[in-house]
Protein backbone atom coordinates (compact mmCIF):
# COMPACT_ATOMS: atom_id res chain seq x y z
CA UNK A 1 0.00 0.00 0.00
CA UNK A 2 3.24 2.05 0.74
CA UNK A 3 4.45 1.80 -2.61
CA UNK A 4 1.34 2.49 -4.15
CA UNK A 5 1.08 5.66 -2.65
CA UNK A 6 4.91 6.43 -2.94
CA UNK A 7 4.73 5.80 -6.91
CA UNK A 8 1.15 7.31 -6.89
CA UNK A 9 2.85 11.09 -5.66
CA UNK A 10 5.72 10.40 -7.60
CA UNK A 11 4.07 10.34 -11.04
CA UNK A 12 1.96 13.35 -9.47
CA UNK A 13 5.36 15.21 -8.46
CA UNK A 14 6.51 14.60 -12.26
CA UNK A 15 3.36 15.49 -13.60
CA UNK A 16 3.47 18.79 -11.70
CA UNK A 17 6.79 19.67 -12.61
CA UNK A 18 6.23 18.94 -16.64
CA UNK A 19 2.84 21.17 -16.35
CA UNK A 20 4.95 23.99 -14.58
CA UNK A 21 7.77 24.20 -16.95
CA UNK A 22 5.13 23.99 -20.07
CA UNK A 23 5.55 27.73 -21.58
CA UNK A 24 2.46 30.26 -21.07
CA UNK A 25 0.93 31.25 -23.86
CA UNK A 26 1.99 34.26 -25.81
CA UNK A 27 5.06 34.50 -23.44
CA UNK A 28 7.81 34.65 -25.81
CA UNK A 29 5.28 37.28 -28.03
CA UNK A 30 5.73 39.66 -24.62
CA UNK A 31 9.43 38.93 -23.81
CA UNK A 32 10.29 40.24 -27.22
CA UNK A 33 8.37 43.05 -26.56
CA UNK A 34 10.76 43.65 -23.62
CA UNK A 35 13.74 42.96 -25.68
CA UNK A 36 12.45 45.53 -27.97
CA UNK A 37 11.79 48.21 -25.41
CA UNK A 38 15.62 47.39 -23.94
CA UNK A 39 17.18 48.41 -27.13
CA UNK A 40 14.96 51.31 -27.85
CA UNK A 41 13.29 52.99 -25.37
CA UNK A 42 9.34 53.06 -25.92
CA UNK A 43 7.85 56.67 -26.56
CA UNK A 44 6.59 58.40 -23.78
CA UNK A 45 2.95 59.44 -23.36
CA UNK A 46 1.90 57.45 -26.52
CA UNK A 47 -1.57 55.60 -27.57
CA UNK A 48 -1.44 52.18 -26.59
CA UNK A 49 -2.78 49.33 -28.92
CA UNK A 50 -3.44 46.35 -27.96
CA UNK A 51 -5.50 43.20 -28.16
CA UNK A 52 -5.54 40.57 -30.96
CA UNK A 53 -4.36 39.50 -34.46
CA UNK A 54 -6.25 42.69 -35.65
CA UNK A 55 -4.22 45.07 -33.61
CA UNK A 56 -0.89 43.12 -33.99
CA UNK A 57 -1.43 43.08 -37.86
CA UNK A 58 -1.77 46.64 -38.08
CA UNK A 59 0.75 47.13 -39.74
CA UNK A 60 -0.07 51.03 -40.88
CA UNK A 61 -0.89 51.69 -37.55
CA UNK A 62 1.94 54.92 -37.32
CA UNK A 63 1.13 55.67 -41.24
CA UNK A 64 -2.46 55.61 -40.74
CA UNK A 65 -2.41 58.20 -37.37
CA UNK A 66 0.62 60.47 -38.23
CA UNK A 67 0.23 62.70 -35.90
CA UNK A 68 -0.12 60.83 -32.94
CA UNK A 69 2.24 58.75 -31.13
CA UNK A 70 1.44 55.06 -31.20
CA UNK A 71 2.24 51.81 -30.07
CA UNK A 72 1.02 48.67 -30.95
CA UNK A 73 1.62 46.06 -28.03
CA UNK A 74 -0.97 43.05 -29.85
CA UNK A 75 -0.38 39.46 -30.19
CA UNK A 76 -2.10 37.25 -32.19
CA UNK A 77 -4.46 34.79 -31.23
CA UNK A 78 -4.98 36.53 -27.37
CA UNK A 79 -8.13 36.32 -25.46
CA UNK A 80 -9.45 38.15 -22.92
CA UNK A 81 -7.85 36.46 -19.99
CA UNK A 82 -4.33 36.55 -22.10
CA UNK A 83 -4.51 40.37 -22.37
CA UNK A 84 -5.73 40.18 -18.45
CA UNK A 85 -3.07 38.17 -17.81
CA UNK A 86 -0.06 40.03 -19.36
CA UNK A 87 -1.54 43.57 -18.55
CA UNK A 88 1.27 44.22 -15.58
CA UNK A 89 3.67 43.49 -18.53
CA UNK A 90 2.38 44.81 -22.14
CA UNK A 91 0.29 47.91 -20.85
CA UNK A 92 0.35 49.05 -17.58
CA UNK A 93 3.82 49.87 -17.25
CA UNK A 94 3.92 52.11 -20.78
CA UNK A 95 1.56 54.73 -18.58
CA UNK A 96 0.50 55.45 -22.16
CA UNK A 97 -1.78 58.67 -23.03
CA UNK A 98 -4.52 56.34 -24.13
CA UNK A 99 -5.48 52.69 -24.41
CA UNK A 100 -7.17 51.69 -27.39
CA UNK A 101 -8.32 47.81 -26.87
CA UNK A 102 -9.28 45.40 -29.64
CA UNK A 103 -9.64 41.68 -28.13
CA UNK A 104 -13.17 39.46 -27.75
CA UNK A 105 -13.43 37.92 -30.89
CA UNK A 106 -11.33 34.65 -29.84
CA UNK A 107 -12.82 34.19 -27.06
CA UNK A 108 -16.39 34.09 -28.74
CA UNK A 109 -14.79 31.94 -31.22
CA UNK A 110 -14.04 29.26 -29.01
CA UNK A 111 -17.54 28.47 -28.62
CA UNK A 112 -17.63 27.86 -25.02
CA UNK A 113 -18.38 31.11 -23.47
CA UNK A 114 -21.77 33.52 -23.39
CA UNK A 115 -22.10 36.89 -24.44
CA UNK A 116 -22.36 37.62 -20.49
CA UNK A 117 -18.95 35.80 -19.69
CA UNK A 118 -17.16 37.66 -22.54
CA UNK A 119 -18.85 41.08 -21.00
CA UNK A 120 -17.50 39.83 -18.06
CA UNK A 121 -13.79 39.38 -18.98
CA UNK A 122 -13.61 42.92 -20.33
CA UNK A 123 -14.80 44.30 -16.90
CA UNK A 124 -11.86 42.13 -15.53
CA UNK A 125 -9.35 43.73 -18.14
CA UNK A 126 -10.87 47.41 -17.16
CA UNK A 127 -11.04 47.31 -13.79
CA UNK A 128 -7.47 46.08 -13.62
CA UNK A 129 -6.34 48.80 -16.00
CA UNK A 130 -8.27 51.02 -14.05
CA UNK A 131 -6.81 50.59 -10.96
CA UNK A 132 -2.99 51.07 -11.87
CA UNK A 133 -4.25 54.02 -14.34
CA UNK A 134 -7.57 55.52 -13.71
CA UNK A 135 -7.33 59.00 -15.43
CA UNK A 136 -6.04 57.00 -18.88
CA UNK A 137 -9.02 57.18 -21.39
CA UNK A 138 -9.81 53.84 -22.70
CA UNK A 139 -11.70 52.75 -26.35
CA UNK A 140 -12.77 49.74 -27.00
CA UNK A 141 -12.96 48.77 -30.56
CA UNK A 142 -16.56 46.55 -31.31
CA UNK A 143 -15.72 43.22 -32.14
CA UNK A 144 -15.89 42.90 -35.81
CA UNK A 145 -18.34 40.72 -38.00
CA UNK A 146 -15.71 37.88 -39.52
CA UNK A 147 -16.98 35.60 -42.66
CA UNK A 148 -15.46 32.65 -41.22
CA UNK A 149 -17.17 33.54 -38.02
CA UNK A 150 -20.86 33.84 -39.25
CA UNK A 151 -22.06 31.23 -36.31
CA UNK A 152 -20.72 33.32 -33.60
CA UNK A 153 -22.55 36.57 -34.56
CA UNK A 154 -25.59 36.67 -32.35
CA UNK A 155 -23.00 36.07 -29.73
CA UNK A 156 -20.82 39.04 -31.09
CA UNK A 157 -23.70 41.37 -31.38
CA UNK A 158 -24.55 41.01 -27.63
CA UNK A 159 -21.25 41.03 -26.25
CA UNK A 160 -20.60 44.17 -28.49
CA UNK A 161 -24.07 45.70 -26.88
CA UNK A 162 -23.43 44.39 -23.32
CA UNK A 163 -19.89 46.06 -23.48
CA UNK A 164 -21.27 49.13 -24.97
CA UNK A 165 -23.89 49.35 -21.90
CA UNK A 166 -20.68 48.77 -19.62
CA UNK A 167 -18.54 51.36 -21.00
CA UNK A 168 -21.51 53.85 -21.18
CA UNK A 169 -21.65 54.26 -17.10
CA UNK A 170 -17.89 54.69 -16.91
CA UNK A 171 -16.06 57.60 -17.42
CA UNK A 172 -13.31 58.80 -19.55
CA UNK A 173 -14.07 55.68 -22.18
CA UNK A 174 -15.29 54.78 -25.68
CA UNK A 175 -17.12 52.31 -27.21
CA UNK A 176 -15.85 52.61 -31.14
CA UNK A 177 -19.08 50.46 -33.32
CA UNK A 178 -17.01 49.20 -36.42
CA UNK A 179 -19.42 46.41 -36.59
CA UNK A 180 -21.72 48.17 -38.61
CA UNK A 181 -19.78 49.83 -41.18
CA UNK A 182 -18.36 46.59 -41.89
CA UNK A 183 -21.48 45.95 -43.49
CA UNK A 184 -22.97 46.63 -46.76
CA UNK A 185 -26.58 48.64 -47.16
CA UNK A 186 -28.27 45.41 -47.12
CA UNK A 187 -26.72 43.49 -43.28
CA UNK A 188 -24.49 41.72 -45.23
CA UNK A 189 -20.47 41.35 -44.45
CA UNK A 190 -18.45 43.60 -47.07
CA UNK A 191 -16.21 40.55 -48.18
CA UNK A 192 -13.51 43.29 -49.63
CA UNK A 193 -12.60 44.36 -46.13
CA UNK A 194 -11.61 41.08 -45.07
CA UNK A 195 -8.49 38.51 -46.66
CA UNK A 196 -8.60 35.04 -48.09
CA UNK A 197 -9.45 33.98 -44.72
CA UNK A 198 -12.34 35.32 -44.09
CA UNK A 199 -11.11 36.53 -40.84
CA UNK A 200 -8.23 39.09 -40.82
CA UNK A 201 -8.82 42.26 -42.46
CA UNK A 202 -7.09 43.97 -45.74
CA UNK A 203 -6.28 47.63 -45.65
CA UNK A 204 -9.50 48.51 -46.70
CA UNK A 205 -10.56 47.13 -43.48
CA UNK A 206 -7.74 49.15 -41.88
CA UNK A 207 -9.13 52.47 -43.27
CA UNK A 208 -12.77 51.71 -42.10
CA UNK A 209 -11.36 51.55 -38.65
CA UNK A 210 -8.69 54.46 -39.17
CA UNK A 211 -11.82 56.86 -40.52
CA UNK A 212 -13.91 55.64 -37.20
CA UNK A 213 -11.09 55.94 -34.76
CA UNK A 214 -9.64 58.99 -35.46
CA UNK A 215 -12.30 61.69 -33.97
CA UNK A 216 -11.59 59.41 -30.76
CA UNK A 217 -7.97 59.45 -30.21
CA UNK A 218 -6.13 62.04 -27.71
Amino acid sequence: MRKISFYFLLAFAIQSIALAQQPVPFENEIKAFEEQDKKAAPPKDAILFTGSSSIRLWESLKTDFPDKVVLNRGFGGSTLPDVVHFADRAIIPYKPKQIVIYVGENDVASGTVTAQEVRDRFVTLFTKIRKSLPKTPIVFISMKPSPSRRKYLPITQEANKLIKDYLAKQSRTDYLDVYTPMLDANGRIRGELFRADSLHMTPKGYEVWTEKLKPLLK
